[in-house]
């Protein structure tokens, strides 16, 4: 797959680090665990959403866009990374921030994301849960266009076949660490929320002819739901790049058990893998993604779904800077 073809900024150095969590994998008695550090990608504290970024805002220049509107939950990563990149690239950015998680909480509805946002001169208008988010960026993106603005609307979590670039080249990235470090790899492990990263990985790594399985670990939909939502962004990525063959249904493969109540509440098991992660690897993982990711990975090495001699690589997607948010519940946490 030739990438060099479409428009892209670069915002951070690369490869990310590849680590071995030698802590963790003994913690658990298996299996070998690696991290790929996608919290490292430098731009406002880090984030996956930053590869996105770098293909969304070429894009956007390319179209010689001046204002960039997006959307997201209150407490959105998606959001703070996009208003920092587009700063830098001198672009206003608008964000509409969806009341996703039902709460009063001050620190949630203050801190951590939202403080950013703020800072990074982002402009926020907020929405009531429920609504078709994109629908709403996309109507307010005609409403500045009709003002006069050259708009470029970026989708949640920047996943459309544009953002989902970043992860066909992370993937790209990860193969080429892997195979001059001479490190077999059994299974890739993520957070499976807007599609783009899970996505752009399942293409990533069929270009490659890797044959490594990805597990995405779902943050907020049924089962069903989120895998056909991922394997129909893999096909339009796999489009995009002009990948023959398009990406097999049977290679998409989410796990939603670990979702709790719903998106961006809380659960005990992210409670005891962020407090895991710190405590064993100094490595700060977020209460949205993240978080339960590696909280559903414990779980199933624990129940064996995941092998004990495996290799697995654990995507960190970042946001960290989100763990502000949640003050209460961390306050509130039973001593380690």
């Amino acid at each position: 797959m030739h990438l060099a073809r479409f428009p892209r900024v670069r915002l951070f150095p690369t490869p990310t680090p590849l680590e071995k969590l030698e802590n963790l994998s003994r913690k658990l008695g298996g299996p070998e665990i690696w991290i790929k550090r996608d919290d490292c990608t430098v731009v406002a504290t880090g984030g996956n959403k930053v590869r996105k970024l770098e293909w969304l805002i070429g894009d956007a220049r390319a179209q010689g866009a001046t204002h960039i509107v997006t959307q997201g939950a209150v407490q959105s990563n998606h959001v703070r990374q996009t208003a920092a990149v587009a700063r830098r690239f001198g672009m206003t950015c608008t964000a509409l921030l969806e009341h996703r998680v039902e709460t009063n909480d001050r620190d949630y509805l203050n801190s951590g994301n939202v403080l950013l946002d703020k800072l990074f001169g982002c402009r926020i208008e907020y929405r009531p849960s429920g609504l078709d988010m994109n629908a709403e960026a996309e109507a307010k993106g005609a409403a500045l266009r009709a003002e006069g603005e050259t708009v470029y609307v970026i989708p949640g979590g920047g996943s459309n076949p544009v953002g989902a670039l970043g992860y066909v080249s992370c993937a790209q990235e990860l193969m080429q660490q892997v195979d001059e470090m001479g490190l077999r790899i059994d299974r890739l492990v993520t957070a499976s929320g807007s599609a783009g990263t899970h996505a752009g990985l399942l293409v990533g790594l069929q270009g490659c002819n890797a044959g490594i399985p990805v597990l995405g670990i779902g943050v907020r939909l049924p089962k069903d739901r989120q895998e056909a939502n991922v394997h129909r962004l893999a096909e339009a990525t796999a489009a995009h790049v002009g990948l023959a063959g398009g990406i097999p249904r049977a290679a998409v493969e989410a796990n939603c058990d670990y979702v709790g109540p719903g998106y961006g509440q809380p659960t005990e098991g992210m409670r005891e893998a962020v407090e895991m992660l710190a405590q064993e690897e100094g490595i700060l993982l977020d209460p949205v993604y993240s978080g339960k990711a590696m909280a559903g990975m414990i779980d199933l090495i624990r129940k064996g779904t995941i092998g004990k001699d495996e290799r697995v690589v654990f995507l960190h997607t970042g946001g960290a800077v989100g763990l502000f948010g949640y003050t209460g519940f961390f306050e509130g946490a039973p001593a380690a």
